[in-house]
């Protein structure tokens, strides 16, 4: 066989191998420091998304609500903070508010939440749910919208988009509201965004929850809506949210969060989806990520949640999952190493 056949064969078989990849990151999960959680004192603190500056810092961005308004404020007061650390599991320091109330003739005029950060060639892009209200919960929930704020480093000045990127469509599947953006650059240069809505329903809950995709030429958009409906279980109002998505070994992969385990099998945890085209998602051969349990350097621990998975990846591979813990009493940020086990 001659050289240049043989060369062709070796790429066709390495491609194939890595199409045919099947990750499991609960075998990445590696003990938590105690240096990688992150709380404040005065305030409830969740959605931690984190992004590394060209200083070589890492800037962890956050939702915070007084803590005295107790968990469930989060829809009514919750605000968009920066902290920054030396290392990606910190220790991090707050900093400032990022996304802070604004005029009442704004959609997110009371709240920010969900923050999801990205830097896309020179700039960094802080896709998040914004809303506003007359301080009822449910009138504040259902006017949750998804926009997007754009900077030149992490610390701002950030630009808000006055419109939201994603509204709500009627008769939708987003009939009442719109939130969790997670956002992928495509390997044709697209970004394809994928965020949670209500459908018409009784009030004041609306009907199913579910997933849609939408695509953009731009990282600010115009994001267009498709019509594929994902992460769907059968007979399942609510079976999954906080969806956090990747492009990695010729896949579209996600982690989010399983409700009831509809996709893992033992309840309340973290799902692992995979996609050929990002339209079309079903669990992954290995879906377990984890369950509500952080592995600390000094023993595992139970909590009431463990939401709002995010990645940080180190030369293209993920290095830490961040996610949202609230304990029974308190909400906090945790970083969890991974050891990225191909």
């Amino acid at each position: 066989m001659k050289k240049s056949s043989v060369f062709v064969l070796f790429m066709v078989l390495t491609i194939g191998q890595l199409l045919a990849q099947d990750f499991d990151v609960a075998k990445w999960i590696q003990p938590v420091p105690p240096s990688a959680k992150f709380g404040l004192d005065s305030f409830m603190v969740w959605c931690g998304s984190t992004v590394k500056g060209n200083d070589g810092k890492y800037y962890l961005f956050y939702s915070r609500w007084p803590r005295k308004a107790t968990h469930m404020a989060w829809v009514t007061q919750s605000e968009v903070a920066v902290a920054v650390a030396n290392t990606p599991t910190g220790p991090f320091k707050h900093v400032k508010v990022i996304l802070a109330p604004r005029d009442k003739k704004y959609w997110d005029a009371d709240v920010t939440h969900n923050p999801t950060v990205y830097k896309f060639g020179k700039k960094y892009y802080l896709y998040y749910m914004g809303n506003y209200g007359n301080g009822e919960w449910w009138n504040h929930r259902n006017h949750q919208r998804i926009g997007v704020a754009v900077a030149n480093h992490p610390l701002g000045p950030w630009v808000r988009s006055e419109q939201p990127v994603i509204d709500t469509s009627y008769k939708s599947f987003d009939h009442l509201m719109a939130a969790n953006p997670a956002v992928v650059k495509r390997p044709d240069g697209k970004f394809l965004m994928i965020y949670k809505g209500v459908s018409d329903g009784k009030m004041p809950f609306g009907g199913v929850v579910l997933h849609g995709a939408a695509i953009a030429d731009k990282p600010e958009g115009p994001f267009i809506k498709q019509t594929k409906r994902i992460f769907v279980k059968d007979g399942v109002k609510f079976a999954a949210e906080d969806p956090f998505i990747w492009y990695q070994s010729g896949k579209y992969w996600a982690i989010v969060k399983d409700f009831n385990g509809s996709f893992t099998k033992v309840g309340l945890s973290l799902a692992l989806f995979e996609s050929a085209d990002g339209l079309d998602w079903h669990p992954a051969k290995n879906p377990l990520v984890t369950i509500p349990e952080i592995p600390w350097t000094t023993g595992k621990k139970q909590v009431k949640k463990l939401e709002r998975p995010q990645l940080l990846f180190e030369k293209g591979v993920p290095v830490v999952l961040y996610c949202a813990v609230y304990d029974g009493e308190d909400n906090y940020n945790v970083a969890i190493p991974l050891q990225f086990k191909p």
